[in-house]
């Protein structure tokens, strides 16, 4: 935190707050044909490639332009969709989850892969054993671009105000994109997208020399800087699994509740698709991550629950988190199926502390299972 943990999420939750994301990580794949390539391997549709867009100055939504199909002028970039899915093992397991989005209007450019920093070793010994490189090669743009995400009711406003546009949906791509760009801070050198996580929010970006300047700009802008211990209350809040905390590779992604968000149904084949059809049509899975509330105990990932006066594990905790909004501890894990929210299972033993077990939040809007 900076100081302050109370005031940093008052901001998230009232105003607006911008976080330095070290958690994630960006990849870039590029070549000959990497969308093709990445259609095989990801569990959720290669987006289309960008189309220019244009607007009227700092503040305005990107709307049609007359923006060239492979650069950006002044007032002019490129706009696209931003996907959520994952990448599977043969046996259904996640090797990550990700977003994706375009880096450039074509295969030169390349898509960028925004992946969990702890599972980049994964992910490139994956595309090493199943992406072709006369048809597409991937590069880790870690050491020179970072990530920040503005959030907040009055986030819109600030990374209009500190980049010339906000996206309402997908991302916009502002002069050279993270991986370099004229003015590495400001308006070109960016990416900014509507991001999927749990707050009103915007991911930004950036090289790595800019990101300074841009921290600046969102402070100017309003944002105040909160830390990663509020962004991670936050999304324990909202019911949203972290790859390397709720999700490994031994999740099967159906388990976190990503059947919905994750997948393209219509798609054809993808690594770890005959496993995912069998569990979506004629089987189930044992474990399912849920929300839990465990009220003045002191819970801990890794802890098991059990049922009253039970000796079996009937689940396990995978994040905790202080709750300003709920008024006591929370967290997410997994517990059986047979346990049908609401419930109670016990912390640590049959005659421990009581843990309510629930629907996560974006679980009952339908979000997942």
């Amino acid at each position: 935190h900076y100081g302050d943990p109370v005031r940093e999420y008052r901001a998230a939750v009232q105003g607006c707050g911008v976080v330095w994301r070290g958690d994630r990580r960006l990849l870039r794949v590029y070549g000959r044909a990497p969308a093709q390539m990445l259609n095989g391997i990801l569990t959720c549709r290669v987006p289309e490639p960008p189309v220019g867009v244009g607007w009227g100055g700092v503040g305005a939504e990107p709307g049609e332009g007359a923006a060239g199909a492979r650069g950006a002028k002044p007032g002019e970039g490129l706009a696209g969709d931003a996907v959520y899915g994952t990448i599977l093992t043969a046996k259904g397991r996640m090797v990550t989850d990700l977003t994706t989005l375009w880096l450039g209007a074509g295969g030169e450019e390349g898509l960028g892969l925004s992946v969990a920093a702890c599972g980049v070793e994964a992910v490139l010994g994956h595309f090493n054993r199943f992406l072709p490189p006369r048809m597409a090669r991937v590069e880790d743009l870690g050491d020179r671009t970072g990530l920040l995400t503005v959030l907040g009711p009055e986030a819109g406003d600030a990374v209009a105000a500190a980049f010339g546009a906000v996206p309402a949906e997908g991302f916009v791509l502002l002069g050279g994109g993270p991986s370099g760009g004229p003015d590495a801070g400001g308006a070109h050198g960016a990416l900014v997208a509507r991001a999927v996580e749990q707050v009103a929010s915007w991911d930004v970006w950036l090289p790595a020399a800019g990101m300074e300047t841009a921290w600046e700009r969102l402070e100017q802008a309003g944002a105040v800087p909160v830390g990663e211990g509020v962004w991670h209350t936050l999304r324990v809040e909202a019911g949203y699994p972290a790859y390397g905390a709720d999700m490994d590779e031994s999740t099967i992604p159906v388990e976190a509740g990503l059947l919905d968000r994750a997948f393209d149904h219509g798609k054809g084949c993808y690594t770890g698709q005959e496993v995912i059809v069998r569990i979506r049509h004629r089987g189930r899975v044992n474990w399912h991550l849920r929300a839990l509330r465990f009220g003045e105990a002191a819970a801990r990932p890794g802890d098991e629950l059990f049922e009253t006066g039970g000796g079996k594990a009937r689940g396990r905790v995978t994040s905790v988190a202080q709750s300003p909004r709920f008024g006591q501890a929370i967290g997410l894990g997994y517990v059986r199926r047979e346990v049908e929210p609401p419930a109670t299972l016990r912390l640590g033993s049959g005659s421990g502390p009581a843990v309510g077990v629930e629907l996560a939040e974006r679980q009952s809007v339908g979000d997942g299972r």
